[in-house]
């Protein structure tokens, strides 16, 4: 696999540059083109006891389409490419639904880790744009400027979202300096969690990738949260592992940026 096209979602009110720069600096580690989104949803009018209260206008929707023309200069101001390595797509839609539907042209997408608001008008949902979208995606938090990529930890779990990590996470995995295969599993499993971790640094090392691998028992605290500190006493700045919805994504408050894939 190789990475010909990176997609980064914008939101329209977006001041941060992280995930924008990050985006930009794959598309130039891979030499890759860029496509910005960006999208507002039309809120259905606010009817109160029958009576209209609020409902968007013309002018309403003519700012919208205003603000999203403005964003689209900003985001390739932030990117800095070649005008014909960049590409800007908006669009009047649910962010979710349009982020989702446009990733079919990428072989990678950027989002914010941190959802700004419950708001489906406004803000994509992270969790669920990975799940829809079935491209490989580049979870970022907020505070991250830069993303290196030259130690990576692998969280491995015998699963199919896992293997399908690995395998899209090759583009990274292979130009990485150091990575680690970790699998976190109960202490009667540790002689089959190091097959299977094992099996996975053969795999990647028949393509090409330095690693290296551990199993770690669990612990009180959760998976993720383990993983996390592991990752961080490892010095990595990215942790790939298989998507698996809202409910394990809510489990990565970390600092390094992760490769999530379902």
């Amino acid at each position: 696999m190789t990475i010909a096209t990176v997609m980064v979602y914008v939101d329209p009110e977006q001041q941060a540059e992280g995930q924008v720069c990050i985006a930009r600096d794959v598309a130039n580690k891979f030499e890759a083109s860029l496509i910005g989104v960006s999208a507002f949803a039309v809120e259905p009018p606010f009817v109160a006891e029958g009576v209209i209260i609020q409902e968007t206008t013309a002018d309403g929707l003519k700012r919208m389409k205003s603000a999203l023309s403005e964003k689209e200069q900003w985001f390739r101001r932030v990117a800095g490419l070649p005008k014909e390595r960049v590409e800007w797509r908006c669009s009047i839609e649910y962010p979710t639904v349009f982020l989702s539907n446009e990733a079919r042209s990428a072989d990678l997408v950027v989002i914010r880790r941190t959802q700004e608001k419950m708001d489906q008008f406004h803000f994509i949902d992270p969790a669920e744009a990975m799940m829809r979208m079935g491209r490989p995606t580049l979870m970022v938090p907020d505070h991250v400027p830069a993303l290196n990529a030259d130690h990576i930890v692998v969280g491995w779990k015998d699963t199919r979202e896992a293997r399908i990590a690995v395998r899209d996470a090759l583009p990274f995995l292979s130009r990485a300096s150091q990575v680690t295969v970790i699998e976190i599993c109960t202490s009667d499993e540790q002689d089959t969690a190091r097959r299977r971790v094992r099996d996975v640094a053969k795999y990647l090392q028949s393509h090409a990738v330095k690693c290296q691998v551990e199993v770690r028992v669990h612990m009180a605290e959760p998976d993720a949260h383990q993983l996390v500190r592991v990752a961080k006493d490892k010095g990595a700045d990215l942790i790939v592992t298989g998507g698996y919805g809202h409910s394990r994504l809510g489990e990565w408050g970390c600092s390094e940026a992760s490769l999530a894939v379902c």
